[in-house]
């Protein structure tokens, strides 16, 4: 049985209450009905990449966040007369380095965390949050390993196999198929690779993989490597700054002339990588600002565009972070125990609509796109081909 923990408080802020609006039973905002009286503040660590490999995608997260904050409190950053003391600190992308940020924080009395763009450091922060009896607000970390971890871990985003099962509305049948995974050798592209052997090898496709370590700059041989094992179709997983130098790999050795090629849309500044190829590749997509169309995401786009930001990727995932850091504070008051049953089978009005926290391994079931790029103005922009529902591409339940 999981012992309690209690918040260890820092210094006493005083402060105004704040009374939230009362919640229906099913989508509700976030926070709750205040209950006992909670503590003045709770700090929350919030550990991300703000330099490093993924530092843009960490920029999107913390623009994002900061924008749901101010949305879920009305401006205050306070729940229920709780201030919220926000931390934030950089993991350079680095595993190492974000665990011994969280044992700092942890042994300062916070006992939220948040973040972070990498998998690998969010299922070193997962790690953690169970040591240490935390909870863990997981950030754009797409690998399928982070759901279901551990009872103090929840996703703010989406992950791989939602992604594998949107690229599948795509396809026609595939049965006796040869798929070919091409990723980085990393915790996101493996994650990838599982989620592809289990979903599309499961519809009967034949997979295997060509997977690149990090450091590798130079993708010709690689590209030659997919195109040999002649597949038909291609699924490529990528992140990071090298997206540019292996679409051209790609594309210079004629893989995206001769075989199906479908791969997630990557951010904006990513879309420029694609060149001419991009009207030979099939998109799916977790974000773009004009892919959903409800109340929420045009909120949440002018807080962004009003901070000098731009709605990006990972725009989402740093926004719905805030509601449900908000949620769990509302309802919880910083205890550990409580605040992970005010999430457990939350359904809330996100910027993608209706998002639900899956009770049984926390995973966060949310509708997905289709896209094509499209030139506008000299431009490249996604178009909106086709929006996926929620429940058809929710991630099998982690055992």
């Amino acid at each position: 049985m999981r012992v309690p923990k209690k918040l260890f408080l820092g210094s006493l802020v005083a402060t105004a209450a704040l009374a939230l609006a009362a919640c229906a039973p099913t989508t509700a905002a976030p926070g709750g009905e205040a209950g006992e009286e909670g503590p003045a503040s709770i700090s929350v660590g919030v550990i991300t990449s703000e330099t490093g490999p993924l530092a843009g995608y960490g920029e999107q997260y913390l623009e994002g966040f900061r924008a749901g904050l101010d949305y879920a409190t009305d401006g205050t950053n306070e729940v229920n007369g709780i201030a919220l003391d926000v931390v934030y600190r950089d993991d350079a992308g680095d595993p190492d380095t974000a665990v011994t940020i969280a044992k700092e924080l942890i042994g300062e009395g916070v006992n939220i965390l948040a973040g972070s763009a990498s998998s690998g450091v969010a299922l070193a922060l997962a790690e953690q949050a169970a040591q240490n009896q935390v909870l863990f607000l997981s950030g754009p970390a797409a690998a399928d390993a982070v759901t279901g971890i551990n009872e103090y871990t929840f996703r703010t985003g989406r992950q791989s196999a939602q992604d594998v099962a949107t690229a599948g509305g795509f396809l026609d049948d595939i049965e006796g198929k040869k798929v070919t995974v091409f990723a980085q050798n990393n915790a996101f592209g493996q994650g990838n690779e599982a989620a592809v052997t289990a979903i599309l090898g499961g519809m009967g496709a034949e997979v295997d993989s060509v997977l690149v370590a990090e450091d590798v700059t130079e993708f010709t041989p690689f590209a030659q490597q997919v195109l040999s094992g002649d597949p038909d179709l291609v699924f490529v997983a990528w992140a990071g700054a090298t997206s540019g130098a292996m679409w051209q790999a790609m594309s210079q050795q004629g893989v995206l002339d001769d075989i199906p090629v479908v791969t997630g849309l990557g951010d904006a500044a990513t879309f420029g990588a694609y060149g001419a190829a991009s009207e030979q590749i099939s998109f799916l997509n977790h974000y773009f600002p004009g892919g959903p169309d409800n109340d929420v995401n045009d909120a949440m786009i002018e807080a962004v565009e009003a901070e000098g930001g731009t709605p990006d990727l990972f725009t989402p995932d740093g926004f719905v972070a805030a509601l449900m850091l908000v949620q769990a504070v509302g309802e919880g008051q910083g205890d550990v125990d409580a605040m992970i049953a005010a999430l457990e089978g939350w359904t809330f009005d996100g910027p993608k609509g209706e998002t639900t926290v899956r009770a049984s391994d926390h995973a966060l079931i949310q509708e997905m796109y289709q896209v094509k790029l499209v030139t506008e103005d000299g431009e490249l922009v996604p178009e909106l081909v086709g929006t996926v529902d929620a429940e058809s591409v929710a991630p099998a339940e982690a055992p």
